[in-house]
């Protein structure tokens, strides 16, 4: 049995529901998933191709309206018979590997060089309070001697 499920909504994409769908198929075993973001009248859509045994894809599809990514904002979801290809979900799963880790280098090459501005900062600080501790010790000192010259313990 082959379906073609199409997620619509205002925040369906950059929300994680690729991977969502591939976690729910693998779970479920479903040797057939293929899943790409789409845009239809300035709506975001995500498509969902699944190929698998009658029961398998009627748990997906209680998947599918029960539940979603956290940050998605979901107005329908469509069911339609569909009759072509379908990718083997563990290609899918490739795919999703190598998006997430396409995303996922610039934020951690950005991370690394804040990181090492926020490790210079840290270096300039601890000048200053290094600087802040010898002039607390020349004021005591001055305390001191002041105290010494009015006759105060």
């Amino acid at each position: 049995m082959k379906l073609k499920i199409i997620i619509t909504g205002q925040k369906v994409h950059d929300v994680g529901y690729r991977v969502f769908l591939l976690k729910n198929a693998m779970n479920l075993a479903i040797p057939g998933l293929s899943v790409y973001n789409w845009k239809e009248e300035r709506q975001q859509q995500v498509i969902a191709l699944i190929e698998g045994d009658e029961a398998r894809i009627a748990a997906f599809k209680q998947v599918v309206t029960g539940e979603m990514p956290e940050l998605a904002e979901v107005s329908k979801v469509d069911f339609e018979p569909y009759d072509d290809d379908v990718g083997r979900t563990s290609e899918m799963a490739m795919l999703c590997s190598f998006v997430q880790l396409d995303k996922a280098i610039p934020l951690l090459l950005r991370m690394e060089e804040t990181q090492s501005e926020t490790l210079e900062e840290i270096r300039g600080l601890r000048g200053d309070i290094v600087g802040s501790r010898e002039w607390q010790i020349r004021v005591e000192c001055d305390i001191k001697v002041i105290k010494s010259k009015l006759g105060i313990r």
